[in-house]
């Protein structure tokens, strides 16, 4: 059960949102223009709000255009973020814009609920604030002695339902995100309250990373038992321990990673010998019992890029457990979900992917893996090409040198539309601290190969790392500009460092020139207070920063002086205002990776024999047919060497191969290589990778 979208489609109706104005008329908290403006418009929602609804699930597609009108919904001030739609949509875009609109009038309806009925409401994250660095349980455990609220109050009515529709032996709450933190314990209390015998489990990320230290007592009275990392076995042993709770049972009080109380105190069991499921015998993910088709689309900003967290239905899956990289000093490299680097075969990824297409009824993926790995991402591409599959992917990776143009163009060809990946602090002295394994420049490349072969990129960006000093902060916004400004980077985010206990930099903090804060902990352990050595105020840089990657990214503001960004005084940037532009310019020597595979993803082509010293050969692609003619021998090994490569049945050619059959010396083959004809051929899909 997805408690999110069941609270979420009852609020937003007609009976919820009158009970709503109502509660908020009783209290006098009308303390806003904004609330008074929206509860004077009340009419106009009761009349819209289940059409919005309808619309944001694919229901009613011809509403978009009434939407669009910008004449239809009522709009309070969320609206007074609105740019030139026409220009972030086009002329025709009606969908996209009329989702972004619903999307702002649902944002005004829920600042609305905050202000005057459930201060803690969110769409993503409820009582967000509880659940951040909690050392100790004291503040989640007291807001849980409160009174319900009126979100609550639902969400305990809809699980309420459920489980008398399917009573349960056991409860198990994934709690991802900290904003998911107090609903589960308000749930697990509700459980606890009114149906004893049932046995409430939690995992998920947030205990995975948070959670590895409790010992608070009053934490299970709310959870009879607390996972960490992978799920599958720790609730197999939990679950025949619960079935069978006699000696006689070989399972008998032997867990895996799990915590729960015994003898009067908090006990962490990890007494089974059993070894985890490796990642290709953990199945495919079963979405059955979820109301696909009522969830909603939303566009919170009007970027394509960021339009992929929360626009259409994504199958979620994993090319692999862990990171294979494992070394960025700022990440959780101690912990399983990251340390543990297990990969998946890619012809069991694509079965898993054939049966969620049948089981959904949905081609589109997204692989939530932390950094998917090139060489698995290529045979991935390679694998749904050769079964002639029409699928929608997109990841997060590293901007690292094995993405090749060439590669990004065979990712393409599978239906790879987007990746995100960690630029970081766009300084090479930081990266290298980092140990992100990158340079700025390498990530000006990869991402630019990305962009021309029609991959959106997003980059994930930082400051506030220790020993940053504000010229770099300055310099890595100056990196950024310019990457923008060169197209080679269409969305990004910057967030501010964020000390965790389980990262190199919190095990070692004195090597980073950083003072933790340490304190006691009794229930969440993972972000740590710190002070920095150079005594640098970083919190100062972020509105700055963050106006003015909003204007980049609209394709705004890039001859705007850095120094305008900031409120403050900020040094010149250092960085050449070519730098990016440079390092576009530097070409990979395709000829010195003869270890790489040629494959063929263009169209069969046509072959003219008539003349007898030479072959005319015309290649087509989806756009595009052009043809060229090569002497007769050069023309009919060319021919041959795309009709090879376009078997996917056969072993892969590697570019060593090639060179070996080619029917002339090495030289003889470089120029042919290098020569406009052949250049033509890999325009049209001759790739290596």
């Amino acid at each position: 059960m997805d408690l999110g979208i069941e609270v979420i489609l009852e609020l937003f109706t007609g009976r919820r949102l009158r009970e709503i104005f109502d509660l908020a008329r009783a209290g006098k908290t009308l303390a806003t223009p904004n609330a008074r403006r929206i509860y004077a418009l009340r009419e106009e929602y009761f009349a819209t709000v289940a059409g919005v609804v309808s619309f944001l699930q694919g229901k009613q597609p011809t509403l978009a255009r009434q939407i669009a009108s910008e004449n239809f919904l009522p709009q309070a001030s969320r609206f007074d973020q609105l740019t030139e739609l026409d220009y972030a949509f086009g002329a025709m875009g009606h969908q996209d814009k009329a989702k972004h609109l619903a999307t702002l009038y649902l944002e005004d309806l829920s600042d609305f609920i905050v202000e005057t009925v459930d201060a803690n409401f969110g769409f993503s994250r409820y009582a967000e604030r509880l659940g951040r660095s909690a050392n100790a349980f004291d503040e989640l455990h007291a807001a849980l002695q409160a009174p319900t609220s009126y979100v609550d109050g639902i969400t305990l009515e809809l699980l309420a339902k459920k489980i008398g529709d399917h009573p349960p032996r056991a409860v198990c709450f994934s709690v991802p995100f900290p904003g998911n933190l107090y609903s589960a314990f308000r749930c697990a209390q509700f459980i606890k309250a009114n149906y004893p015998g049932v046995a409430v489990m939690m995992g998920g990320g947030f205990p995975n990373t948070e959670l590895r230290s409790v010992s608070d007592l009053r934490v299970f009275d709310y959870f009879d038992y607390i996972t960490l990392d992978d799920g599958e076995l720790p609730i197999e042993l939990l679950w025949n321990n619960l079935l069978d709770p006699s000696p006689a049972n070989p399972d008998h009080k032997l867990h895996k990673r799990t915590f729960l109380v015994e003898k009067g105190r908090v006990f962490y069991n990890n007494y089974s010998l059993r070894r985890d499921y490796k990642m290709n015998a953990v199945g495919t993910p079963d979405y059955g019992g979820l109301p696909l088709d009522r969830y909603i689309s939303v566009i919170e900003v009007a970027n394509p890029m960021h339009s992929l967290w929360s626009d259409g239905r994504w199958n979620k899956l994993t090319m692999a457990h862990g990171c294979y990289w494992g070394k960025c000093t700022f990440c959780d490299v101690s912990l399983d979900y990251i340390g543990n680097y297990e990969p998946v075969r890619a012809t069991l990824l694509v079965d898993r992917m054939e049966e969620l297409i049948t089981q959904t009824g949905e081609n589109g993926f997204h692989f939530v893996d932390e950094a998917a790995p090139p060489a698995l991402m290529r045979d991935l591409a390679l694998e749904i090409i050769r079964r002639k599959l029409r699928l929608t992917w997109w990841t997060n990776i590293r901007f690292e040198k094995n993405f090749t143009p060439d590669l990004c163009r065979l990712l393409q060809a599978s239906g790879c539309i987007a990746v995100s990946g960690g630029l970081e602090v766009a300084s090479d002295r930081l990266l290298e601290l980092i140990q992100k394994g990158v340079t700025v420049e390498q990530v000006a490349r990869v991402t630019g190969a990305f962009t021309d072969a029609g991959i959106m990129v997003h980059a994930y960006l930082m400051y506030g790392y220790p020993t940053q000093t504000v010229q770099e902060t300055v310099d890595s916004l100056e990196m950024v500009r310019q990457l923008f400004q060169a197209g080679v980077i269409q969305s990004g985010f910057w967030h501010q460092f964020a000390l965790t206990a389980h990262s190199p930099v919190g095990m070692d903090p004195k090597a980073y020139g950083i003072v933790p804060h340490p304190q006691k902990i009794t229930f969440a352990n993972n972000d740590v207070q710190f002070t920095d050595r150079t005594g640098i105020d970083h919190d100062q840089f972020s509105f700055g920063l963050k106006k003015s990657l909003f204007n980049f990214m609209h394709g705004m503001c890039f001859d705007y002086p850095l120094r305008d960004w900031f409120d403050f005084s900020v040094p010149a940037t250092t960085v050449d205002p070519d730098y990016i532009a440079y390092a576009l310019e530097q070409t990979d020597d395709l000829l010195s990776h003869t270890n790489r595979r040629v494959v063929w993803v263009g169209g069969e082509p046509e072959l003219d024999r008539l003349q007898a010293e030479q072959l005319t050969i015309t290649l087509f692609d989806r756009r595009d047919t052009e043809s060229f003619a090569l002497p007769r021998v050069q023309g009919e090994w060319v021919a041959a060497l795309l009709q090879r490569c376009a078997d996917r049945e056969q072993s892969l050619l590697t570019l060593k191969t090639i060179i070996k059959d080619y029917p002339g010396t090495l030289d003889d083959f470089t120029d042919l290589w290098l020569s406009p004809e052949l250049d033509l051929v890999r325009a049209y899909g001759l790739l290596i990778v």
